[in-house]
Order: C-alpha cells, then sequence, then structure tokens
C-alpha cells in the first residue's frame, strides 16, 4: 500500500509539471512549477524523481522560446541531473534521457561540471535503433520524444530522419492502439523530420491525440511542442 500510495505522488508530480510546461509553451513564458516545490522534502525527493520522468522536457519553453529558466525550476532540473547519472547497466533509454538533460544545460548556458578526469562521455551509442523494427522504433522514440527539438542534432534525431515512413506507420498503429502517449511522441518527432507521407494528414492526427487524450498532461505536453514547432517551421 505504501509503494502503491508513492507512486501515485509521483505519477500526480509529474502531471504537475506537465502541466507547468504546456502553459509555459502555450503563452511563451517560463515553467513556474506551481504543482510542486524543489523543496517538498528535507531532499526535494519527490520533485526530483518527478524531474526525472519529464526530463528535457521541463526546460522545453526555454529551449523554444527566449524566455529565461525560472531559478526554481532551473536548480531542481540541475539537481536532478546531478542525482540521476545513468547507471553503467542504464538501457540507452536513460542514457540518451541523461544526455538530453545535459545538453540543455549547456545550451541554456548551465553546464554541468567535466566528470572526474575530464572524460567526455559524448553521445550514446544507437545501435539498438537502428536496428529496430518500426514498432519499436516508434515506441523506443516516443519515449525520447524531449530529444525531438530544432537546433539539437543527434543520433537519434539521424535515426528518425531515415525512417519517416516507418514513423509515419507507428503513429498511426498508436492511434489505432490508442496508445496516445506514444503518439503524440511520435507525432513531435513527424514535425521535425522531412519524407512524412502527404497522406498521414499529421497536424489532423495531432488535434485528435489531444482531444482524444488530452485529459493527460504529458499528451497534451507533447502535442503542444508540435504545434510550437511546426508553427516555426523548426526542422533541423
Amino acid at each position: 500500500m505504501e509503494q502503491s500510495g508513492t507512486s501515485a505522488l509521483l505519477q500526480g508530480a509529474v502531471q504537475d509539471l506537465a502541466s507547468d510546461v504546456v502553459s509555459a509553451l502555450r503563452g511563451g513564458d517560463h515553467v513556474r512549477m506551481s504543482g510542486t516545490s524543489a523543496m517538498d522534502d528535507v531532499e526535494g525527493s519527490l520533485t526530483l524523481a518527478a524531474v526525472r520522468v519529464l526530463g528535457a522536457d521541463l526546460l522545453l519553453p526555454h529551449v523554444l522560446f527566449p524566455a529565461p529558466p525560472d531559478p526554481e525550476a532551473l536548480e531542481a532540473f540541475r539537481r536532478t541531473a546531478e542525482a540521476y547519472p545513468p547507471r553503467p547497466d542504464a538501457a540507452p533509454t536513460v542514457r540518451w534521457s541523461h544526455w538530453a538533460m545535459c545538453r540543455t544545460l549547456a545550451r541554456l548556458g548551465s553546464p554541468l561540471p567535466a566528470p572526474p578526469g575530464g572524460e567526455d562521455a559524448g553521445e550514446p551509442g544507437t545501435d539498438w535503433l537502428e536496428t529496430a523494427t518500426w514498432q519499436v522504433l516508434t515506441h523506443q522514440l516516443a519515449v525520447l520524444a524531449a530529444l525531438a527539438v530544432p537546433g539539437e542534432d543527434s543520433a537519434v534525431l539521424r535515426v528518425a530522419r531515415g525512417r519517416p515512413v516507418d514513423l509515419a506507420r507507428g503513429f498511426v498503429r498508436a492511434v489505432r492502439r490508442r496508445d496516445w502517449q506514444q503518439a503524440a511522441g511520435a507525432g513531435r518527432w513527424l514535425t521535425l523530420v522531412d519524407g512524412v507521407p502527404d497522406t498521414l494528414g499529421l497536424e489532423a492526427g495531432l488535434d485528435f491525440v489531444e482531444l482524444m487524450g488530452g485529459t493527460d498532461p504529458r499528451v497534451t505536453l507533447q502535442v503542444q511542442a508540435a504545434r510550437v514547432m511546426r508553427a516555426a517551421g523548426a526542422l533541423v
């Protein structure tokens, strides 16, 4: 029961943060973190865990708009990146999510210190993604939707750019399966890549995804991010 209660609290914190990001994306403002606080307990553990789930998307409005980050949001984001480095046996998506957070900090002029000894970890690998079926590709890219930002090249983006038709198929499949979060993440990637079939009807598809899955602010976040990038014509 205690574990169930903790999971519910974390889910609520993630949804609160996602709602704050959506509000900032719609208003071109900074993320205010109204639903939670970086000092919600002695170590701020609930917020840090929620930021870890949301990843680089917490500061997405400050990548897409010139508004500077709110100090509280930036501090919570930075503390999370420092507190949760990927373990040696971490899954590729975990490694890439942490890489995206570090790149966001650098992009906003607040990079983390170099690792001991000055090693440069560089980008994680993409071997698992390059050989994935179109179904797995779509699922993995949806998990890594925070990497789908204009002006930021990465090996993951290059894989996505090479498989627009597969990604479009995955988007349609996610809609048919009513997996709105996966559909929204795939749609965000499709906004950034060339070669998307005109017959897909991406804009109408994203409207439908938001209509059906909009009670989940994480779905709305991905759809709104896609809209902002689409309005800006933001191809990398």
